[in-house]
């Protein structure tokens, strides 16, 4: 029978179908499913960062502190002041030591100099090294106890009162060299023993207190402030490691352009 115009004829059914013709191979092929494959493995990287990134967010580490200040600059170091010379007490229940942040500068007959470097003699009167400083990386506290030449007005000298000065004096530098941009250097002035003038200061450099830094500060130093005599045997070690070397002899010198230099002179033994 003979297939009518416009119809499709009926197949076969002894005949089997033929096979088509294999699909041409292009030679790029290959190289495509590689780069694809390392285009996936690159995707696959930048998720599970984006989500261990989004985790971290979401659960963060230990804050290093409770407080922190809330400007910046020669404020902040103000705001520091205040908060850490409020924690610390003598037996009697009144303030350790008030405390003074400013830029470095010397004020002889009222008149402000600033400080352009601090210079480090060794125990043999020596030079050692000579640091620029300026009040865009450095930090000056004085430590006044409110009595005749800032010593401290009541109760009795002692090396466990030294101690919780030095210990002051940590606590200043750790948050300082946290929390105001760009300071590199702090120094520290000490209250003298009644009778006598201020001749001590401790003068500490952030690469000093670097493992300090990486650690939560009640780490370092417990959040309650001990009394002179309390000071644990382990607070006793972080402060002599930390600020017993760096605890000088200072005076003043001027540089033949004028500029005002902070010798500090190491103590002998």
């Amino acid at each position: 029978m003979t297939a009518a115009e416009g119809t499709t004829p009926l197949a076969d059914p002894l005949r089997p179908e033929p096979t088509p013709p294999p699909a041409s191979v292009s030679p790029h092929r290959k190289r495509f499913m590689i780069v694809y494959a390392i285009l996936a493995a690159a995707l696959g990287v930048g998720i599970a960062g984006i989500v261990i990134f989004a985790g971290r967010a979401i659960h963060p580490g230990p804050r290093w502190s409770t407080w922190q200040p809330g400007g910046g600059g020669l404020g902040a170091a103000k705001e520091i002041a205040d908060h850490v010379s409020a924690t610390y007490h003598l037996p009697s229940g009144q303030e350790l030591v008030g405390v003074i942040a400013k830029a470095p500068s010397v004020s002889p007959s009222n008149q402000q100099i600033p400080i352009h470097f601090v210079a480090l003699r060794d125990a043999k009167g020596q030079i050692t090294s000579i640091d620029p400083v300026s009040s865009s990386d450095s930090v000056m506290y004085s430590l006044c106890g409110l009595g005749q030449a800032c010593s401290i007005a009541t109760g009795k000298p002692s090396v466990a009162r030294g101690t919780l000065v030095r210990r002051e004096i940590l606590e200043l530098a750790l948050y300082t060299f946290k929390y105001v941009g760009n300071v590199k250097h702090v120094i520290a002035f000490m209250p003298p023993t009644p009778g006598s003038q201020p001749t001590l200061a401790v003068y500490l450099q952030k690469s000093d207190l670097s493992t300090e830094l990486k650690l939560p500060l009640a780490r370092t130093l417990s959040p309650k402030v001990p009394l002179p005599e309390q000071i644990t045997a382990r607070e006793q070690q972080t402060i002599d490691s930390t600020t017993a070397s760096r605890v000088y002899k200072f005076s003043l010198s001027q540089a033949q352009n004028g500029d005002a230099i902070l010798v500090l002179s190491q103590l002998t033994a």
